[in-house]
């Protein structure tokens, strides 16, 4: 499962530091605007202790780990709804990723530059989230007059939708997030096609570098899930990888042999068979059944034959979902 989150913020905030602790790539994170222009994309292991516990169990010859995307996206300014600061372009760049990273300066420097002259994360939030809004805004409305003459041919699904956007479209117009409107899962599924900006998971990262004598103020305020960094010394990172695997709805099951170990990323509820497509795409038709035994009642019994004869290992079916730790032999 290929998953891409997107780093973005104002100028100067700490994203190509971040993105640099992240994925040890060197992009340019000197002290001006726009120092980066094209996205650089950085692919990050996922921490996870349990992966090379299963590894030693198995006396694996390969450890592969499941992985996130991060794009370290420029800089966004007030206006770039309407093209400021390449701002369009920027935009379309975090359109193509599954979730947002919104960096946050909190700490405050007078030798780093803030391009609105003072240090006010909430102030930059709201204008970072005010550009989404108005991004879509536009797509919104442009969509609604797109399907005029689909509805004019009373066009059952270009109805369904004509009536949603209808529902979205004041609520961005009021400058909230589209994600803050309560839509029943069929309508979530309509909204997919227009990729949203404001539909996105949304996690907020806090840089607290040198000072941030503020940090407690601004975090009682933040208006979703926030993680603390400081990009600068590495800290808060793993902490940040898998709490952005986290708000994607995400869950990690498991292969272990003597070839290989393998971490394997899934949407939370996903069945047997649709688990299996992460392994390959066959999986979900030539799926006959499942054996599966939590990953930590595996290390415990110290071999599948001994975790057999306790009864740790299931014979699980097509309705089964899998769970968060599972280790799974399908059988196809």
């Amino acid at each position: 499962m290929s998953l891409s989150i997107g780093i973005v913020g104002l100028p100067n905030v700490g994203k190509s530091t971040l993105f640099n602790a992240l994925t040890k790539k060197s992009v340019p994170a000197e002290n001006y605007p726009f120092c980066t222009i094209d996205p650089s994309v950085g692919v990050v292991a996922v921490p996870d202790e349990r992966l090379q516990k299963l590894s030693d169990f198995s006396k694996s010859k390969k450890t592969i780990p499941a992985a996130v995307e991060f794009v370290d996206i420029a800089g966004l300014v007030k206006g770039a709804a309407e093209g400021q600061g390449l701002g369009n372009k920027f935009l379309a760049n975090i359109r193509e990723t599954d979730a947002i990273l919104e960096v946050v300066r909190v700490f405050k420097d007078a030798d780093i530059i803030h391009v609105a002259g003072k240090v006010e994360p909430l102030s930059d939030i709201d204008v970072i989230n005010l550009e989404l809004v108005l991004a879509d805004l536009e797509t919104v409305t442009k969509r609604l007059a797109n399907i005029k003459s689909d509805l004019k041919r009373g066009d059952k699904k270009a109805a369904a939708e004509n009536a949603l956007l209808e529902k979205v479209k004041p609520v961005l117009e009021a400058g909230k997030l589209a994600q803050t409107l309560s839509l029943h899962p069929e309508e979530k599924e309509i909204l997919k096609s227009l990729h949203l900006l404001t539909m996105k998971p949304i996690l907020y990262a806090l840089n607290i570098s040198a000072a941030a004598e503020n940090a407690d103020d601004v975090k009682a305020k933040i208006p979703g899930p926030f993680i603390e960094i400081d990009p600068v010394f590495g800290t808060g990172l793993d902490t940040l990888i898998a709490k952005s695997y986290e708000i994607l709805g995400l869950i990690t099951y498991f292969t272990t042999g003597e070839d290989e170990t393998r971490a394997w990323t899934i949407q939370k509820g996903w069945n047997a068979p649709l688990a299996g497509t992460a392994i390959h795409t066959d999986f979900k038709d030539k799926f006959v059944r499942a054996e599966v035994v939590e990953w930590d009642k595996l290390l415990l019994a110290g071999s599948y034959g001994k975790a057999r004869e306790k009864g740790l290992v299931r014979t699980e079916g097509k309705e089964y979902i899998v769970q968060d730790g599972d280790v799974i032999e399908f059988k196809i």
